[in-house]
């Protein structure tokens, strides 16, 4: 077992007053080490220090800010190895997930943001001609919009990342001169004092970065409430979402929110099928389905409804289930025995709900233990049931069929989400134009692929704002304007 780790507030680390909680490997239900629980006292404790932390860290200029971040990436980096276990053992992702997806996504970030640092923050405006009056003499008006740091930003991130998701809010928000106050979900929160310890080694100023964790709800409610903070980042649950968006509201605080999604696949009979499985697939595979993004409800024009059903079926169950640490290894478990329970429970209802099972549905039978999760297809679904409308969070595909274009956008768009949405067909102007069609944040047209600089964030229950590339830069910025006589 690994010691037990403690809370990073105002550049030291710190005996949490609620003890620790157990950390388990989703893959082997051994304990992986153990996390501190903070109290609320020391929450806000966290926020005063970063409070305090924020009047020079906003005025450090930009390239010393550019310099820190890089210097944290290389240390990251240096110890990527170590860092890519213990991402594995407490998120139960696959090696190459571990490796590639999770701490080498963590680290580029953290070097795209010091760049990020170091671009424009000011942008000159057309001057205005004004004639006299009860404003003053006739004259021209200059005018500069800038973008100033929003202040103390709570980071509240997700388990099914615990390195990209936390460096993707930290380092922008670092860059723009902003201090944080992270708090990383209970079920894989060591990586995120790992990413703490990096940051204070490259030399961060003490209360630029603090980490405060626990177990239960009040660590987090505290991290939303505390007065010292201007704004909240979540990453997670529209539910939980809508709760701190209350309390944000009561206090003014600026929101970035990047929640639930049910993804629409639209695949229409021209499309390359083998292509448009090949994408679908990823749900079963990357991270066991845990992925907001994920293309779940796969939408198929009638002609090709049952070949496209038997090819994702066939992908399913070529796909090995096991443990991640072995070679070969693509799908691996999910969080915990609780979430198993979870998607095991929407996969009864779907079958109560008339949905037919064409593979999985019941637990794997190798693994003795973790918390696995057969990738599972259901077919001949409609609109109405929950397994189509609600967010599963698994290694689960639900299918329905369509006759014609009208339909297939009033399908997709069918959903209380709107993260990202996927179109295929061999007519890239129809694709494009069901794209456009579509209420998404973001569209893939024959691809599930992402450019790392186009905006991120969802339409309607899946968020609030938009971040990656120098949109995150924007995200943790307020705009002010300087006017001045010509």
């Amino acid at each position: 077992m690994r010691s037990a780790e403690r809370l990073f507030i105002g550049g030291e680390w710190t005996e949490p007053d609620g003890g620790h909680h157990e950390v388990v490997d989703p893959a082997t239900e051994a304990v992986v080490g153990l996390a501190p629980q903070a109290s609320r006292a020391q929450v806000y404790e966290a926020a005063a220090a970063a409070r305090a932390a924020f009047p020079d860290w906003s005025r450090t200029p930009p390239p010393r800010r550019a310099a820190l971040l890089d210097r944290a990436a290389e240390l990251m980096q240096r110890d990527f190895a170590a860092h890519a276990e213990l991402a594995q053992a407490e998120s139960g992702a696959t090696t190459a997930t571990a490796r590639g997806m999770q701490v080498a996504v963590g680290v580029a970030r953290f070097r795209r943001y010091a760049r990020g640092a170091l671009e424009p923050v000011e942008q000159g405006l057309p001057p205005q001609i004004n004639e006299a009056g009860p404003m003053g003499k006739a004259g021209v008006l200059g005018a500069l919009a800038v973008r100033q740091p929003v202040g103390v930003v709570t980071c509240i991130t997700s388990y099914n990342n615990p390195w990209a998701n936390p460096a993707g809010k930290i380092a922008p928000a670092l860059a723009m001169g902003n201090t944080v106050v992270v708090k990383p979900a209970p079920q894989d929160p060591l990586s995120v004092y790992r990413m703490a310890a990096a940051l204070a080694e490259a030399g961060v100023p003490p209360g630029v970065v603090n980490v405060v964790g626990g177990a239960s709800a009040e660590v987090g409610a505290a991290a939303v409430e505390a007065p010292d903070v201007d704004m909240v980042s979540f990453t997670g649950s529209t539910a939980v979402g809508q709760r701190i968006a209350e309390v944000c509201g009561r206090g003014m605080k600026r929101q970035l929110m990047e929640l639930g999604g049910k993804g629409a696949a639209v695949v229409f009979d021209d499309a390359d099928l083998d292509a448009a499985v090949a994408g679908i697939g990823t749900t079963y595979s990357f991270y066991s389905g845990q992925i907001c993004t994920a293309p779940t409800r796969v939408l198929v024009q009638r002609r090709v409804y049952d070949a496209l059903v038997e090819r994702l079926a066939r992908y399913a169950e070529r796909l090995p289930v096991g443990d991640p640490r072995a070679r070969g290894a693509v799908v691996g478990p999910v969080i915990s025995a609780a979430h198993r329970d979870r998607v095991e429970s929407y996969v009864e209802l779907g079958r109560k709900e008339g949905a037919r099972v064409v593979t999985g549905g019941e637990r794997p039978s190798g693994p003795r233990r973790g918390f696995y999760v057969a990738p599972t297809l259901l077919a001949d679904c409609t609109p109405g049931m929950r397994v189509v409308r609600e967010e599963i969070f698994g290694p689960v595909v639900v299918t329905l069929p369509f006759d014609d274009e009208d339909e297939a956008v009033a399908l997709a768009n069918d959903s209380d989400y709107g993260l990202l949405d996927y179109v295929w067909s061999g007519d890239v102007a129809r694709a494009f134009r069901v794209a456009r069609q579509l209420r998404a944040g973001g569209v893939g047209v024959n691809t599930v692929g992402r450019n790392m600089e186009a905006p991120f964030g969802g339409f309607k229950q899946s968020g609030v704002g938009r971040d990656v590339g120098s949109y995150a830069l924007h995200a943790y910025s307020e705009l002010q304007a300087i006017v001045w006589p010509g």
